[in-house]
């Protein structure tokens, strides 16, 4: 048998000295808690029936909609009353935990949410760090509408009235740098002048804004066109503009687009009045070709004036646009409807444009 010694029994001083060292450690060490974070002392008090009402768990139903407005300045403590007192949460000392575990103390934003009852922490914390989702709806505006037409749309689509948009534009408040407007303007001298498109705004925007976006981005499709063409026969991009709106009011098919552009610029050229019947109607107010009169006298009235008529007839689309500035080439001075489908029977002689319109009320496309 080994004989091993019985180990040395520690003074009593020494064991003091160290039960007061372990104490000493525990006290630091709840110092250190209370200086890092008293939202987990509260949450350890929360065990022991914490009289903090932002403590208590909530009992709701999950899944429950409700909307939550968090006011500016508000420190995630406060937050998480908040989201706590709607059930949101079940509990601010859970959301609070989530906040420091995301690091998103700086980063929660104010505002009003759509939020669901009990949900997960870290869930909320994501939602305040994006921030609230704007109240947006969409509005459309068709090509080759006419500006009443497009105002009215807007109205529709915004819930806004038609006379609020109608005075933004007449009141000087929209602007454009596409046509030089007289000092009071009238709706037709923002024909064409408004971007047919789909777009989103905030269901806080103003009928002036609302309008200013059409107008820009009317102005922004213009200029990235390339009108050398146009200028080099003295004409300006508004009158590319006018173009393009009787290339929209006439054409159906894109392909057919840089067709009629060809013909109106053929006729341009050659002095030729350009004889289309959009300009008739507009001048007559109406869509109706049962009412179609040439000799109605109105400056837009290409049967009976030359050139271009004072203004676009319509909201141009881009394809309108791009026609408009680049032509096809060919000798054609006559068009007319040639099928149900919207194709058109071009002609270079009145001769051969006679025989197609012939043709048409043959095949029951012309009465």
């Amino acid at each position: 048998m080994t004989y091993e010694p019985a180990p040395e029994q520690p003074s009593p001083w020494i064991r003091v000295s160290k039960i007061v060292a372990t104490i000493g450690l525990v006290v630091l060490a709840g110092v250190a808690v209370v200086g890092g974070g008293s939202y987990l002392g509260r949450l350890v008090g929360s065990t022991f029936n914490s009289d903090d009402p932002s403590a208590s768990p909530v009992s709701v139903q999950p899944g429950q909609d409700v909307t939550i407005e968090i006011p500016s300045g508000s420190t995630a403590e406060d937050i998480g009353a908040i989201l706590a007192a709607q059930g949101v949460v079940r509990s601010a000392l859970e959301f609070e935990v989530a906040v420091r575990n995301n690091e998103a103390d700086a980063r929660l934003q104010a505002g009003t949410y759509g939020m669901q009852t009990v949900m997960d922490p870290n869930e909320v914390v994501a939602m305040l760090v994006v921030g609230p989702v704007a109240d947006v709806y969409r509005a459309t505006v068709i090509e080759g509408l006419k500006v009443e037409e497009i105002l009215t749309a807007l109205a529709e689509a915004s819930g806004l009235p038609y006379a609020d948009f109608e005075a933004a534009l007449l009141n000087g408040d929209v602007e454009t740098s596409l046509a030089q407007m007289p000092a009071e303007p009238t709706l037709a001298n923002w024909e064409g002048l408004l971007f047919p498109d789909t777009y989103e705004f905030a269901s806080s925007a103003e009928p002036v804004d609302i309008l200013q976006r059409l107008a820009s981005t009317m102005e922004q499709r213009v200029g990235s066109i390339d009108w050398a063409n146009l200028e080099s026969a003295g004409m300006t991009p508004y009158d590319g503009l006018k173009i393009a709106s009787l290339i929209e009011s006439e054409a159906q098919l894109d392909e057919e687009r840089p067709t009629v552009s060809s013909v109106i610029h053929n006729r341009l050229n050659m002095g030729m009045k350009l004889d289309i019947d959009a300009t008739v109607l507009y001048a007559l107010g109406t869509d109706d070709p049962a009412q179609f009169d040439r000799e109605v006298d109105s400056p837009y009235n290409t049967y009976l004036v030359n050139g271009l008529p004072p203004t676009p007839i319509s909201t141009p689309s881009r394809a309108s646009l791009e026609a408009a500035a680049a032509p096809a080439q060919t000798d054609f001075l006559y068009y007319v409807l040639s099928d149900l489908e919207g194709h058109h029977a071009f002609a270079a002689t009145l001769d051969e444009h006679n025989a197609n319109v012939a043709q048409s009320r043959e095949d029951g496309v012309l009465p």
